[in-house]
């Protein structure tokens, strides 16, 4: 092991080595457990804010530490356009209540927390939310709130039992979701269609169930305003797609 080490911390630029234990016969990489053996059990990073006009850098950023089981985009500079857009398209202005579902370690969320009165953020892995925990601490950031839990499970299930009070979190303004391949599920579209949002902000990784939801929605009383791609992965035939749908006579 220290062999090994010696090995990998001999690479420029090595910040972090951890191992991970994977027992299970299914298609999920990672085990339960990882276990840092040598420097910190995170690294950081700067996602910066883009101009969407042109893309140029702006002044506002957001530091991450991430660690090895949260996702994180692996293309930066197309990764800061893509959460640009997310952004611009929300249409904040600081007084808006936010949902942030599939918020992961709060890539977008904290940039949210910027521009809103209150960001709500949920994601189904634990260490994700204390990383999105720690972010927002790291960036002074006090106006958003993450929960741990399946986003379709865990928006339909406080509804549910909330529905009937007034809270500004059961009626927000812009709900933003991130979904993996598969997409929403239609028990949470249906949940985002009842709490009625002005703005549905869409980031999708495959644009088939993109397509699917989008349908959904459109049955459902909103419109699709916007949409952009962004050429993630290049060379590759995967493409994100950032679209914003609004509320019809909202």
């Amino acid at each position: 092991m220290e062999k090994l080490i010696d090995r990998l911390t001999a690479i420029e630029g090595m910040k972090s080595i951890s191992i991970n234990q994977n027992t299970k016969k299914t298609n999920v990489i990672l085990g339960d457990v990882t276990k840092c053996i040598w420097g910190d059990p995170y690294i950081t990073d700067m996602i910066h804010l883009r101009d969407t006009k042109d893309f140029s850098l702006t002044d506002t950023a957001v530091a991450y530490h991430i660690s090895p089981q949260s996702f994180y985009q692996v293309n930066p500079v197309q990764t800061e356009k893509l959460y640009s857009l997310a952004l611009d398209y929300a249409g904040l202005t600081g007084k808006e209540t936010v949902w942030d579902l599939y918020c992961g370690i709060g890539t977008i969320s904290l940039f949210l927390a910027q521009k809103a009165g209150k960001v709500y953020g949920v994601e189904i892995v634990p260490q994700a939310i204390e990383d999105a925990k720690n972010n927002a601490a790291l960036n002074g950031i006090n106006n958003a709130e993450f929960f741990v839990g399946k986003a379709e499970e865990v928006l339909p299930a406080f509804y549910e039992k909330k529905k009937d009070t007034d809270a500004d979190m059961l009626h927000p303004d812009v709900i933003v979701v991130d979904p993996p391949r598969k997409g929403c599920e239609e028990s949470l579209l249906q949940t985002i269609v009842d709490m009625q949002p002005e703005k549905v902000v869409y980031v999708s990784c495959d644009s088939a169930t993109l397509a699917r939801d989008v349908k959904f929605l459109r049955a459902n009383g909103y419109e699709l305003k916007d949409v952009t791609p962004v050429d993630q992965f290049p060379h590759t035939v995967h493409v994100e797609v950032v679209c914003c749908l609004h509320r019809v006579n909202s």
